[in-house]
């Protein structure tokens, strides 16, 4: 499970499609609904945060969004409603580890993509997520 910090806009096919997917899974784990992945520590974040469920629900929400853009028909009835507005702060150095281990996953899988991405030099965070300096969020498992 790879919840990204990155915006979805990064992403190829495969990586929004994906993100979809296991963000339904995270979701579903967060509101008790599912067995398995439990303990997964992509899930550290929303469980720290005060609204969980409302932090899942805005990321999907935004995945959706990028969904539409891209003339995908992801089912937006499977997110439930955020109750709460939620933020969530992520450091500099986990989205640059974020922005690494998408450009190598993309220069195996999507050559095009990786060379429209190759001149950015930051990317943006996923809208849920401030910035804030620092390192390798203690969550991540390199």
């Amino acid at each position: 499970m790879r919840l990204w910090s990155l915006h979805p806009q990064y992403l190829d096919p495969q990586g929004l499609v994906a993100l979809w997917r296991e963000t339904l899974l995270a979701q579903a784990v967060l509101r008790g609904e599912t067995k398995g992945y439990k303990n997964h520590p992509q899930l550290d974040r929303f469980r720290a945060c005060q609204h969980p469920l409302s932090a899942i629900a805005i990321y999907l929400q935004h995945v959706h969004r990028e969904s539409v853009t891209r003339g995908y028909r992801f089912d937006e009835s499977k997110i439930h409603a955020p109750e709460k507005s939620v933020i969530i702060s992520v450091t500099t150095g986990q989205l640059l580890y974020e922005q690494n281990h998408l450009m190598n996953k993309l220069s195996a899988r999507n050559p095009d993509r990786y060379a429209q991405l190759l001149a950015l030099t930051n990317f943006e965070p996923h809208p849920l997520f401030e910035l804030c300096e620092g390192e390798l969020e203690p969550w991540e498992r390199p």
